[in-house]
């Protein structure tokens, strides 16, 4: 199989960024961004997606965290794409549910090529690790509209807000391992009625 790697940089007057993705990787981590919180949720999708994740990121701290996480978003989601290359022999399809103590998260997934994003959470807290909540988000709606992703998200319940964030971000790993992981029975086939993605 040919190896699913991909590196994309992204450079705006708000963030200049490094992405370095492997697909088939064992959970290994090199993250420098300015927002240590990010750094912790993006531990998860590695850990649990078995994504090999190099991230850096030079943003605009002083104003504020939206730009370098949603520009962060957008351009792991572009190395995604990339890396996935054809799409032939995609399991496409990916589900997750996760629980931390109280809280409990699902994220459900289909690299269908369509970008549109569900996300239904409602934090019990506007901030934490001094990320504003809403910019989770953010995250997400980057990388669905550059993964070329359908994606709902669902914190199903919690009551801390780590909690709840982290349920997110594991099982947005788990769901991303699931759909990614190479079909043994259709390794050749386009994983779509159509023919395309």
């Amino acid at each position: 199989m040919t190896q699913r790697t991909a590196t994309v940089s992204r450079d705006t007057l708000e963030t200049q960024i490094s992405v370095s993705v492997n697909l088939d990787g064992t959970g290994v981590t090199k993250f420098d961004t300015g927002v240590p919180f990010l750094e912790h949720m993006m531990d998860q999708i590695s850990r649990h997606g078995l994504i090999d994740l190099d991230i850096h990121c030079n943003g605009d701290l002083h104003i504020d965290f939206h730009h370098t996480m949603e520009d962060i978003g957008i351009t792991l989601g572009q190395a995604v794409s990339k890396a996935i290359g054809d799409k032939k022999g995609l399991t496409r399809y990916g589900h997750a549910y996760v629980p931390l103590d109280e809280s409990l998260s699902r994220v459900v997934i289909d690299f269908s090529g369509r970008p549109g994003l569900e996300f239904h959470c409602k934090f019990t807290r506007a901030s934490v690790g001094g990320v504003d909540t809403e910019l989770f988000y953010e995250f997400f709606q980057g990388f669905v509209n550059h993964a070329g992703v359908s994606m709902h998200i669902d914190n199903i319940r919690g009551k801390n807000t780590h909690h709840q964030i982290e349920t997110i971000f594991k099982a947005f790993g788990r769901a991303l391992r699931m759909a990614l992981t190479i079909d043994q029975r259709a390794v050749d086939m386009m994983p779509s009625t159509k023919g395309c993605l």
